[in-house]
């Protein structure tokens, strides 16, 4: 076959480090862009980007040319340098370890946008390791709690 052909969605997420609150209404949404320019570079188009305080999700279309391991090791490192730059009250942050990365069907693109996007009501009730863990379970991974947390 002489063509590549690939669509590969992908739900990322990730917290900062012990889940401290350093993403505040001054920073969101120019963070936000900043994670979908980072992936735009990459050829792995952010389709939609949200979170709160601790954490983040990125939908995204992974490129054929980057492995996820990747992509997302140039996201939380640019990213973290960015943040450091716009004040002091963000001097100190960092991303956690680790990551979730979740297959997406493309019939259910919009749900998982959707889901995104209502970020600020879902956690109105529900932590961020719960929800973590709802999704790792959801998508049947295997996992230890004394090894999910940094």
């Amino acid at each position: 076959m002489p063509q590549s052909l690939v669509k590969n969605y992908v739900h990322i997420c990730f917290s900062t480090k012990e889940r401290f609150p350093f993403i505040d209404h001054q920073i969101k949404q120019e963070l936000f862009a900043y994670l979908g320019g980072i992936c735009k570079k990459l050829e792995s188009p952010a389709i939609e980007i949200g979170g709160v305080e601790d954490h983040v999700h990125i939908l995204c279309k992974l490129s054929r040319k980057i492995a996820l391991m990747k992509l997302i090791e140039e996201v939380k490192s640019h990213s973290s340098k960015w943040i450091k730059t716009k004040g002091g009250k963000y001097s100190k942050f960092y991303w956690q370890n680790g990551y979730g990365g979740f297959s997406v069907n493309p019939t259910d693109v919009e749900i998982v946008q959707r889901y995104i996007q209502n970020q600020e009501n879902h956690h109105r009730n529900k932590t961020f390791q719960d929800e973590y863990r709802s999704l790792l379970k959801k998508y049947h991974i295997e996992f230890d709690e004394c090894y999910v947390w940094d």
